[in-house]
């Protein structure tokens, strides 16, 4: 029988999946990046809320708590712009392999955030993603924005990762959820409104990125962010961070499919993405070769 660290790894691949399919979406969906969250968070919302009442949540929390949450509500809500704005600019293929550099940040931001002790091993994986990230940025300097615009968001990712870390345990994924969404739409609402972003052209949705956003919204946010907040109980920080590494693996297979040629990239950027698919793979069976010899010690 599966432990409950062994079945949030297996599920967390399946929500890795998922935000894969999310970067097909956000270049699919015509809408700039910065509309493309608001609706998507504030239909998430939408969608949590439905769940909260059906299942009765309370949603009491002091204020301090709630200021919390929406502090890291601020942080997805950016992590999420910069990443669908690296798409816009750039392509799916090299914002996704971009991305993988979250869990050198949090090899780094975990120990100075919780003062905990630097595990050498991470480092160094770490650093494999970033020689996989070199390899890329050596032969695709042409993307040079997207690729930055890439690095921001995986930087404001592993930041979030850290600290949502500590909110799981003491509180509910889906009163988490809930609040952190809300406060990346009411952060976004209050930058509309003194950019005068909220026009009547702001509001025209085609049917067709309508449906996308739906999808969006509800399997690849609702879903996928009570889900992966669940996992964190079971997995580190770095663990899912290294984890969704795979991302990029999944996602830059799905955009070949769907955008070939648009989406062929040289064969060194491949060589790039098997790194990072290698170090994942090693870091999982370290992690599963500690958490064996940790039960066989009780």
């Amino acid at each position: 029988m599966l432990s409950a660290s062994a079945k949030s790894y297996l599920h967390l691949h399946l929500i890795v999946f998922i935000w894969g399919f999310t970067a097909i979406l956000g270049a699919l969906i015509t809408l700039d990046a910065l509309p493309l969250v608001w609706f998507r968070m504030l239909l998430a919302v939408g969608f949590i809320l439905l769940y909260i009442v059906y299942k009765k949540t309370p949603l009491r929390v002091t204020r301090m708590t709630l200021l919390r949450f929406l502090v890291a509500g601020c942080i997805i809500a950016f992590h999420w712009f910069t990443f669908f704005k690296a798409i816009k600019i750039s392509n799916v293929s090299i914002t996704l392999a971009c991305l993988s550099t979250g869990a050198f940040f949090t090899s780094i931001l975990e120990p100075l955030f919780y003062s905990k002790k630097i595990v050498w091993y991470e480092v160094f994986f770490g650093l494999l993603v970033v020689l996989g990230l070199y390899i890329i940025f050596d032969v695709e300097v042409h993307y040079f924005w997207g690729m930055v615009l890439a690095l921001t968001s995986a930087f404001l990712s592993a930041s979030f990762a850290v600290i949502n870390s500590q909110f799981v345990k003491q509180y509910e994924p889906v009163l988490i959820s809930f609040y952190e969404l809300l406060g990346g739409v009411l952060c976004f609402t209050v930058l509309l409104l003194f950019t005068q972003g909220f026009t009547p052209h702001f509001f025209k949705l085609s049917l067709t990125d309508f449906y996308y956003l739906l999808i969006l919204s509800s399997v690849c946010t609702a879903y996928a962010f009570i889900a992966s907040t669940s996992v964190m109980k079971h997995l580190s920080p770095y663990t899912v961070m290294l984890t969704i590494n795979l991302e990029p693996i999944y996602g830059i297979i799905l955009a070949v499919l769907l955008f070939k040629d648009k989406e062929r990239m040289s064969a060194e950027f491949y060589m790039g993405a098997c790194i990072i698919l290698i170090t994942v793979l090693l870091n999982g069976m370290i992690k599963n070769r500690s958490f064996l010899f940790k039960k066989a010690g009780k």
